[in-house]
């Protein structure tokens, strides 16, 4: 049985507007259960209302699979559906006080993290069948 006992909370970062938060999450024998977006909560404790339109899952069979930092023109929510992530964050907005800032971050099914638009995003899987899901305000283009 999965035990986690954190209340929900969200954590300021070294970078302006990247918040860690922390979720409860039931287990049982059967598994567990989270709340990985509730609208209401999350932003009354602080996390802006980004409005997400989309939510991709990125499955990464093999502990060690890396997704180097890439920064979009949008903001998202990511978190860890199962296995754990080591995610990095930089601050590339040109004019930001945390411009350069660097924050690092493992990234657990209790551990979600806000990601302002703006800010690079990367992470590398700590555990084989490792599925990291996140929310965006706005939908995927090639363009």
């Amino acid at each position: 049985m999965t035990n986690f006992s954190k209340e929900l909370a969200s954590h300021e970062t070294a970078i302006d507007g990247l918040l860690i938060v922390d979720f409860p999450v039931h287990g049982d024998n059967r598994g567990w259960f989270k709340e990985n977006w509730q609208r209401t909560k999350m932003t009354a404790m602080g996390l802006p209302d980004f409005g997400p339109v989309q939510n991709n899952m990125s499955f990464n069979a093999t502990a060690g699979t890396t997704r180097g930092l890439h920064a979009e023109p949008w903001d998202k929510f990511v978190s860890v559906g199962t296995g754990r992530v080591f995610g990095a964050w930089c601050d590339l907005r040109e004019g930001s006080p945390t411009y350069g800032a660097v924050v690092t971050q493992e990234i657990t099914p209790d551990v979600g993290v806000y990601v302002p638009r703006g800010v690079a995003n990367g992470f590398q899987a700590l555990e084989n069948n490792t599925l990291y899901t996140y929310l965006v305000n706005d939908h995927w283009s090639p363009t």
